[in-house]
C-alpha cells in the first residue's frame, strides 16, 4: 500500500508517517517508481505507535514496542524492554497524580480559609 492509504488506515497523516520514518520507527520500501510502499506489518507498527502516543507515551518510548513487533512477537509489549517502558511510564503517572493531589489539597485548604473570611459585599 502507498503512504496515503497507510495514513488513512492507520488514522494519521502522511506527514506523521514520514516523521516516524525519519526516527527509524517505520521503514518504507521503495517501488520501481520511487514511491514508498508499505504492508500490513507496517500498519500494525503505526497502530501500535498511535495507540501508545494516544495514552501519553512519547514517540521515543514506542521504540521498544515497535522493535518487539519487528522481531516477530504477536504483541508489542511481549518483550522486557517494553515492560520496562510501561513501568517507567506508570511511575511518571503516579508522581504526577501525587503532585496533583497535593495541589488539590492546598487549593481546598485555601478555599476553606477564604470562605471563613468571606463576607457579603455591601452595595
Amino acid at each position: 500500500m502507498r503512504i496515503g492509504e497507510l495514513a488513512r488506515r492507520g488514522g494519521t497523516t502522511t506527514r506523521a508517517l514520514r516523521y516516524y520514518e525519519s526516527l527509524g520507527l517505520l521503514t518504507a520500501r521503495r517501488g520501481a517508481n520511487g514511491q514508498r510502499e508499505y504492508d500490513e506489518a507496517d500498519l500494525r507498527l503505526v497502530t501500535e505507535i498511535r495507540s501508545l502516543t494516544g495514552i501519553g507515551f512519547a514517540l521515543e518510548d514506542t521504540r521498544p514496542f515497535v522493535e518487539c513487533l519487528r522481531d516477530g512477537h504477536a504483541s508489542g509489549d511481549s518483550c522486557p524492554a517494553s515492560v520496562a517502558v510501561y513501568r517507567r511510564k506508570l511511575a511518571e503517572l503516579d508522581e504526577c497524580i501525587e503532585r496533583l493531589e497535593a495541589a488539590r489539597s492546598r487549593v481546598r485548604t485555601q478555599l476553606a480559609e477564604a470562605e471563613k473570611r468571606s463576607r457579603p459585599c455591601a452595595r
